[in-house]
């Protein structure tokens, strides 16, 4: 069997006992998200299209449905949101597309489905999903969600920052306001303030800086 198979049934999963990762009121969460770009977006919102963990349904031809299923990305640590948000050139470019990075603090304690222990073994799958084939994960999370209905998202191992926690959010944590209002923190990369911060992690990171 792959270490990575076809999700199990909705049904199944919810026969196995899930994880739980839990993040007490107060928590800093880091987002890096992007002002312009084929798809610009504010700091606190929850968009309809996106990357590896995406509960999405989908049309004929795979493409995203728009509907009320909607997805948020964060994590523990700015560096981690750096490691993702530009993996695929290993270089902080602090101006294409308007990145911005967004510190803020959770309104209330949330409750994540947690893929960075043995779960995922259980549930069929292995850490694989953390990193492995994206329509197979995208796959798994729609079942995530339909299982564990009580859930508003999953915690994940960063395949970019040595398994860090990162967080993917559904619209039921969208509706129950764990994102507040206001951010503490809320500036464009491209502001000179961030240049030391960012010339750290990008050494930390291996990155190059643009």
């Amino acid at each position: 069997m792959p270490k990575f198979p076809t999700p199990p049934s909705v049904e199944a999963l919810r026969r196995v006992e899930p994880e739980i990762r839990k993040l007490p009121k107060g928590t800093r969460l880091a987002r890096v998200y992007f002002t312009g770009g084929e798809h610009p977006t504010r700091w606190d919102e929850f968009r309809h299209y996106g990357a590896r963990f995406d509960h999405h349904l989908r049309d004929a031809q795979g493409q995203s449905l728009v509907h009320e299923r909607s997805i948020f990305y964060c994590a523990t640590r700015a560096d981690t949101c750096l490691a993702e948000a530009f993996q695929e050139t290993r270089r902080i470019n602090r101006t294409r597309n308007g990145p911005w990075l967004v510190v803020f603090v959770l309104q209330r304690e949330l409750e994540l489905l947690d893929l960075t222990g043995t779960y995922a073994t259980r549930a069929g799958a292995s850490m694989a999903i953390n990193s492995s084939n994206r329509g197979r994960a995208r796959e798994s999370a729609k079942k995530f969600y339909e299982a564990y209905v009580e859930l508003p998202g999953i915690c994940y191992a960063s395949s970019m920052h040595g398994n860090e926690p990162a967080i993917a959010l559904t619209d039921r944590a969208e509706k129950s306001r764990y994102v507040p209002e206001h951010p503490d923190f809320n500036r464009a990369l491209a502001d000179d303030a961030l240049l030391d911060v960012l010339k750290h992690s990008a050494n930390r990171l291996g990155y190059g800086l643009l």
